[in-house]
């Protein structure tokens, strides 16, 4: 009876640790932040191969599903020059751990949806004004 109870148990806990591994290393989206300087009240699109997300005014902030892809930042104001920044996603330390909770399937699975990177948690893009000397 008690080797039942105990392959139950090991069975029980391996299909908790396996469904379980995104949310060890946080899960698969991320919220960040996106200023503009000197100026606010820019619109900004934020791309990754997961998607495309919008910030209608600066600052603000939006969700991002994480990826092993960098990031895309473009930003446009009338009166100023559009400007982009790349964001470069990093691998989460804690995702190295998760081999220990998930094992190879749990950080194939975290590498595959995204969940084992991460971005930096504010991203600021410089704007210039808008030369408008060179107008005849």
């Amino acid at each position: 009876m008690k080797i039942k109870n105990m392959a139950f148990l090991l069975t029980a806990l391996a299909s908790t640790q396996l469904m379980g591994c995104a949310s060890i290393v946080g899960g698969v989206n991320q919220p960040i932040s996106v200023t503009t300087t000197p100026i606010d009240g820019a619109k900004c699109s934020l791309e990754n191969d997961k998607g495309k997300w919008y910030v209608n005014q600066t600052p603000g902030s939006v969700v991002v599903h994480r990826s092993y892809k960098d990031l895309d930042v473009k930003c446009h104001k009338d009166g100023y020059q559009d400007a982009e920044t790349k964001v470069v996603s990093k691998t989460k330390p804690m995702a190295a751990g998760n081999i220990l909770f998930g094992g190879a399937v749990g950080v194939g699975l975290d590498v595959v949806d995204g969940a084992a990177y991460d971005y930096p948690n504010e991203v600021k893009v410089a704007m210039n004004k808008s030369d408008m000397s060179g107008a005849a």
